[in-house]
């Protein structure tokens, strides 16, 4: 007679056979990185990297048994380095991706990915040219527990259809320009290091593109300084389907860092906020909002890597895959071009 108890499965053959090997380029965020490929079972942390001793040994201390290296192309050339994070200086991005994939490398890139079209153009083909190599960039606003939720609600049709979208990235660290390595290279964009956050939330939320954008910026709030470009930009942003939308940014302000962000649809209104959110269901003032309180900003800054990791063994879309990547860059890149010539720019999609 059969017996009536099902076998229950092994958890040792349901593991990843395969390990990667990953390495992580530059150990300023880059240090959450690291938790971040540690915490999934079927990767090993094998090497370390950045330019100041100080800090590679400072931060290898806190991860006994990794390799040190003070040389990128050490790291990028190594053959059994399978997954490399790219946390260096932004002006460095470019070409350590460039290596990285020539060496059929996987790259997890702090964003931006680079910073010009003609850098984003080549990576793209040589991304063409390597199918197999997997490439997403730490746009960590996805993972954020109050966004999904209001992701699901915009799907669930609780907003009817959405008509304006605003956001401002408040940067709040405004030393960070005027003395450290962001005001010391040679170009550095808050576009591409903080509003670049907001936009691809944006292009989440609505699953739509941007297709035009106009925008200003000032140098007010930095004179002086080391730092010799925009600290403050604002954008008007035109989506495909109709939707009209608001982005900033400003490293200057006067406020502790945060994502500002309103979605307005035609049955609802969210406001994000501290300590929650708002969720507007009525225009009657005497109705009061609903608090929203999921966690924000509740998400490590290495939580996207478990899924990019998932990616290379099944060989899938990272939950941050290369066309949001590139979607979003085309934004940002506008909106630079835009800001820089007092046009209205078409955003061009990257081929």
């Amino acid at each position: 007679m059969p017996s009536c108890t099902q076998s229950q499965p092994d958890p040792a053959a349901a593991r990843p056979t395969k390990r990667l090997r990953a390495a992580v380029i530059g150990l300023g965020v880059g240090e959450a990185h690291v938790a971040g490929y540690q915490g999934h079972e079927a990767c090993d942390v094998v090497a370390l990297c950045d330019f100041s001793r100080e800090r590679l040994e400072t931060v290898g201390a806190k991860f006994p048994g990794i390799e040190l290296r003070d040389s990128a192309d050490a790291v990028l050339d190594d053959p059994d380095i399978d997954v490399v994070s790219i946390a260096s200086y932004d002006n460095y991005h470019y070409e350590h991706i460039v290596r990285a994939i020539a060496n059929d490398k996987h790259v997890f890139v702090e964003k931006p990915l680079c910073l010009t079209e003609g850098q984003a153009t080549h990576i793209r083909q040589l991304l063409g040219a390597q199918p197999s190599v997997k490439l997403s960039s730490n746009l960590i606003l996805r993972q954020c527990p109050r966004f999904i939720a209001l992701k699901e609600r915009i799907e669930h049709g609780d907003f009817g259809e959405l008509f304006l979208l605003e956001g401002h990235y408040e940067y709040g660290r405004l030393h960070k320009i005027t003395e450290g390595w962001r005001g010391a290279i040679d170009f550095y964009s808050v576009v591409y290091g903080g509003a670049i956050h907001l936009i691809d939330l944006m292009l989440w939320l609505t699953g739509d593109d941007v297709v035009e954008v106009a925008a200003f910026g000032n140098q007010i709030a930095s004179r002086g300084t080391q730092f010799k470009y925009n600290d403050t930009v604002v954008a008007a942003l035109k989506f495909a389907g109709g939707v009209v939308g608001k982005v900033g940014v400003s490293y200057g302000c006067v406020r502790p860092h945060f994502h500002e962000l309103k979605v307005c649809g035609t049955k609802a209104t969210f406001i994000n906020g501290d300590p929650h959110g708002l969720l507007y269901e009525s225009r009657d003032p005497n109705v009061a909002p609903t608090p929203v309180t999921q966690p924000y900003p509740g998400a490590s800054k290495g939580a996207l890597i478990e899924g990019f990791i998932d990616a290379i063994l099944e060989d899938a879309e990272p939950p941050v895959g290369k066309e949001d990547v590139f979607r979003t860059m085309s934004v940002c890149l506008a909106i630079e071009k835009a800001a820089a010539t007092g046009t209205t720019c078409p955003v061009r999609c990257i081929e």
